[in-house]
């Protein structure tokens, strides 16, 4: 669903024959060109009112497809806002989509003494990177000013990690990017997608922004369900986005049969591509299975390794069919072209290194003592919780609004599980378990608070 300014007080603004008198031009483009000019000027001010379509179009003496077309691009860029039969409203100058869902809500300021709402990894589970930038800047072609899809060093350590075989390769600036390249690589404005019930705060921002429109895919513990998935291509979505494991928010991983069954839906979609979003990469607890075992053809894996090795590495590579990953490597041309050779070999040293991999594993035993050790206590408070791998914890509550002020009046955050849902879904909060405490006793508190967060209720 894409998010619409704020509607401001609503203004009288000109009539149709005094704005026809300001628009040179009548061709569609023309008539945004000439509005985007008034609106930028401040002669069409914030919150005045537009003549309607139909109106306009008489005054212009050309047809209403033609001034609708028109406001469709002024909406794209959030310059107007259409209010149903009241017509359309002057919003400001053009603007971009904000990543809503992602971003923080409120301001606890001094009083913030808990942050369970950003699945960041914890600093002291990293890896060090020294040794790895010692090996970035040996890079045979530093310097050279060729655009470089995958160095030789990256490829050698990530082939035969997929769990297909991939026809090319491209790496890009961290996990959310290679999504965000493959969605605007391969949909258009009012594409259906299809994607599961609930994902990923930022998935959804990317299809936001995309002016896209989410098809829900209902799940259980082993993933999307095959049934769900086929009754959301009767919509004919143009893609299917998933998290193959460790999902955000409810943990689940894909097995080989679930991702074998799901394939076995595609085959009758052939113009679905498959997205997977494997954000935790290394340190995923389940193995890697992937619906393109199956379809190889249109299944592109994005695999992150930012919360493996550390977010200022800013890597994940892509893995897939040549037709797709070219797509992405072609419309990443027109910015940064192509990943530091640097990054690109440390990251290559990392995944090869035994010592950095002892680290890895420390981390994930870690993060499944924390996410396991919570959801113990929660089940004691009677809060049940199915999380099986992951850095977070999906908390059913009896009021979302009502959990997060009881836990913010007392200097925690945690996230909204609306925000996370395409449609309505029972009340839940996201509770990140990266940075919990590691002693029992703080544990024991922060299980109690969350469980006193998740039964409060609104007050008549």
């Amino acid at each position: 669903m894409v998010q619409s300014p704020a509607v401001r007080p609503e203004q009288t603004g000109p009539s149709a024959a005094e704005l026809a008198g300001k628009l040179p031009e009548t061709s569609a483009r023309g008539i945004a060109a000439a509005m985007t000019d008034l609106i930028r000027s401040g002669e069409l001010a914030p919150g005045a009112s537009l003549p309607t379509v139909r109106a306009l179009a008489a005054r212009l003496g050309v047809s209403p497809g033609t001034v609708a077309e028109a406001w469709g691009v002024l909406r794209k860029h959030r310059m107007i806002t259409t209010l149903g039969r009241r017509g359309s409203m002057v919003s400001g100058p053009p603007a971009i989509a904000h990543p809503v869902r992602f971003e923080r809500l409120g301001d606890l300021g001094d009083r913030l003494t808990q942050d369970l709402a950003i699945a960041a990894p914890d600093p002291a589970l990293l890896p060090p990177l020294e040794a790895a930038l010692l090996a970035g800047v040996r890079t045979p072609r530093l310097n050279d000013y060729s655009r470089t899809a995958v160095t030789p060093a990256l490829l050698e350590a990530v082939d035969g990690t997929w769990p297909f075989t991939p026809e090319a390769w491209l790496a890009v600036g961290g996990g959310f990017e290679g999504v965000h390249l493959l969605c605007q690589a391969l949909l258009v404005p009012g594409d259906r997608v299809a994607v599961e019930e609930p994902t990923a705060v930022r998935l959804l921002d990317i299809l936001d922004a995309l002016e896209v429109r989410t098809v829900p895919v209902a799940c259980d513990d082993e993933g999307p369900l095959p049934g769900s998935l086929t009754e959301a291509l009767n919509a004919r979505p143009a893609m299917f986005l998933l998290q193959p494991r460790g999902q955000t928010p409810c943990g689940w991983s894909l097995g080989a049969r679930r991702a074998a069954e799901l394939a076995a839906v595609l085959e009758t979609a052939a113009n679905v591509a498959v997205v997977e979003d494997d954000g935790l990469g290394p340190l995923a607890a389940a193995p890697a299975h992937s619906i393109g075992s199956h379809l190889p053809d249109r299944t592109v894996v994005v695999r992150s390794y930012s919360k493996a090795y550390g977010p200022d590495l800013r890597l994940a590579v892509l893995g897939g069919p040549r037709s797709i990953v070219e797509r992405a490597r072609v419309l990443r041309t027109y910015g940064t072209g192509w990943t530091s050779r640097i990054l690109q070999d440390a990251l290559a040293h990392l995944l090869t290194d035994t010592a950095t991999a002892a680290h890895v594993e420390n981390a994930v035993r870690h993060y499944r003592l924390r996410r396991e050790g919570l959801a113990e206590r929660l089940a004691e408070h009677g809060i049940v919780t199915r999380n099986r791998d992951g850095l977070s914890l999906w908390i059913p509550v009896a009021d979302e609004t009502s959990a997060l002020v009881t836990l913010a009046a007392r200097g925690t955050t945690a996230s909204p599980g609306s925000h996370f849902s395409t449609s309505h879904h029972p009340p839940h909060i996201r509770i990140a378990i990266t940075r919990l405490p590691g002693d029992a006793a703080s544990l024991d508190s922060t299980a109690a608070l969350i469980a006193l967060a998740a039964r409060t209720d609104r007050t008549p």
